[in-house]
């Protein structure tokens, strides 16, 4: 089989980017969601409002930032506020279209772990933790996920649930919500039907052996196409986006 034209980082920066519709706000972070967003901003949303957690508002750089503190993000920002008011005015309020989100583990009703890989009190490995994840995955409008696919990440039960997504399945979220008014008016009402992958990329490994187990809705089936290969314009502006 020969080798394809792009690796596996730039289709799933390409595929996260097409995603996204002009004018949309999104909430970003470092790395391929970084990526995925400032190649829409540069093609087919030029109007992308894009916010990171360092509290830059309307972002434009001209360079990838290294980090959220880099110093591109403020140079190149409408504004800048404190970080409590990026959550409490701009995600809980339900400003944010879009949240882009990783994670260690993932199961089919698109709960998240971030936190340790094994038993908490005694893990195998300690992970970074939520952050501000917990809040992205409940306030955001939509949220994807941008994660490599692998027997170990996509799981059928988390070792730690970090970020709730549809909880055990449909009807879940609505039987835990709080009865409280200005809650419900700001967070978005989830469709109960759990996660669903919206590019599954080329196998590299021959047909009979897995990669992990078939992310879909309950009652949708989870189309295994081969990803086309992006046009020539994506394909260079993310290669030139992810070494930059």
């Amino acid at each position: 089989m020969s080798q394809p034209e792009y690796s596996r980082d730039e289709i799933m920066t390409v595929t996260a980017a097409r995603q996204l519709r002009n004018g949309a706000v999104c909430f970003v972070g470092i790395g391929l969601p970084s990526a995925a967003c400032n190649l829409a901003r540069l093609t087919h949303a030029p109007d992308l409002v894009l916010i990171y957690e360092s509290g830059t508002v309307g972002v434009q750089p001209a360079v990838l930032p290294l980090s959220i503190g880099d110093g591109e993000l403020a140079e190149t920002a409408t504004c800048i506020v404190p970080l409590p008011e990026i959550f409490a005015h701009y995600l809980q309020r339900g400003r944010i279209d879009v949240g882009f989100l990783g994670a260690a583990q993932i199961d089919r009703f698109a709960n998240l772990n971030s936190t340790v890989i094994g038993d908490y009190a005694h893990p195998r490995v300690r992970l970074p933790g939520g952050g501000g994840a917990p809040e992205i995955a409940n306030y955001a409008h939509e949220v994807l996920v941008v994660m490599k696919q692998t027997p170990r990440s996509f799981v059928e039960r988390l070792d730690f649930r970090t970020s709730c997504g549809y909880l055990e399945g449909a009807g879940a979220r609505r039987r835990t919500e709080r009865r409280d008014y200005r809650l419900r008016r700001a967070a978005p009402e989830p469709r109960e039907r759990g996660a669903r992958a919206v590019r599954a990329l080329p196998r590299s490994q021959p047909r009979g052996r897995t990669c992990g187990h078939r992310l879909a809705a309950e009652g949708e089936a989870c189309t295994r196409d081969r990803a086309a290969p992006a046009t020539a314009r994506a394909r260079g502006a993310a290669r030139s986006a992810l070494t930059h």
